[in-house]
């Protein structure tokens, strides 16, 4: 989220950690509170899972990525710092809560068993999850409650964004499929006497109905001929595929339009609330940061050899490099 803009703050204001026993295993402080390695480790090893096929990155390459992850990692904990100083912070019970809601997704005892089996650490788990809930909050309780939307600034976006709401021709179909094609037919004859999809089920147990809609340009090649020409409460005949049989009634054809304002207004209020939001939040972010005591492991800083096309281990940055990332930096 906000990816470049929080990057660069972050490189404006990065400082090395100093190496002694006490900063061991700690990669980042935030006004003094710990980032640790593991933490950075675990978000690594879930974007690790999330990247499809063999994954080996060069050293340098690793950085960038350990870069970005402890970046989003110092804007969640300033957001945790700030919610807390609004005696607003993430509760005990509303971590509780959210955890269930998780675990509710799952049949018993499987939560466990996945944790386990993708090598997940629970306390990591719930140490994202509380971050995760902090960022939600500080949008919906801190953020939000800022913002006004003008109806004439939503007039103004709505014509200067009129392509935004303009929808293509759709059609709604009712699919009717079997496994023979003789109780397709019947339950076709059936529907367009009765106009009833639900007694279907119970007339043809076997057949199967399911209401779609679908823009006219999607629509595969076999449909499209089976439509074409139909009138609203015309069937197709009965096509055959390597499921079984179908049939396509056609049920409503909804011409090309463009939303009309009042229609439109619920997403012109969902796109201006996002980008007053992103603003918003940028503005905050400047500020926090350009507040904050932020220090960072200098072994994240670009290695020098990466200039000389040399690929080494993981260093510490020269002073120089401490210089160029801003003022008030420390080696």
């Amino acid at each position: 989220m906000l990816r470049k803009s929080l990057l660069f703050f972050l490189l404006v204001l990065v400082v090395g950690c100093s190496n002694t026993s006490e900063d061991m295993g700690i990669v980042a402080r935030v006004n003094g509170a710990p980032i640790y390695l593991s933490q950075l480790e675990f978000q690594h090893d879930q974007f690790q899972a999330d990247t499809a096929g063999a994954y080996v990155p060069s050293v340098e390459k690793l950085k960038s990525e350990y870069g970005d992850i402890l970046t989003e990692l110092i804007v969640q904990e300033l957001v945790v710092q700030e919610l807390v100083r609004r005696d607003q912070g993430v509760t005990e019970h509303e971590l509780l809560k959210a955890e269930e809601e998780v675990r509710a997704d799952y049949p018993e005892g499987a939560f466990d068993q996945m944790l386990i089996e993708e090598c997940i650490d629970l306390k990591a788990w719930r140490r994202q999850l509380r971050n995760y809930l902090a960022m939600r909050k500080f949008f919906q309780q801190v953020l939000r409650p800022q913002i006004k939307i003008d109806y004439k600034e939503a007039q103004d976006y709505y014509r200067k964004h009129i392509s935004d709401f303009y929808l293509p021709e759709s059609l709604r179909i009712l699919v009717v499929r079997g496994p023979s094609r003789e109780i397709v037919e019947r339950a076709v004859e059936k529907y367009l006497a009765e106009r009833d999809q639900v007694n279907l089920a119970t007339a043809f147990g076997e057949v199967e109905t399911r209401e779609v809609v679908v823009r006219e340009g999607r629509l595969s090649a076999t449909w499209k001929n089976a439509i074409s020409g139909l009138e609203p409460g015309q069937s197709s005949g009965v096509l055959t595929d390597r499921f079984g049989f179908e049939a396509l009634i056609l049920q409503e054809r909804s011409p090309a339009k463009v939303l009309a304002p009042a229609q439109a207004y619920p997403l012109v209020e969902k796109a201006l609330l996002e980008n007053k939001l992103r603003d918003a939040f940028e503005t905050w972010l400047g500020t926090a940061v350009g507040e904050a005591e932020i220090t960072v492991s200098s072994h994240l800083l670009p290695s020098p050899d990466v200039e000389s096309g040399e690929s080494g281990d993981l260093e510490p940055a020269s002073d120089q490099a401490g210089e160029e990332a801003g003022n008030g930096t420390e080696g």
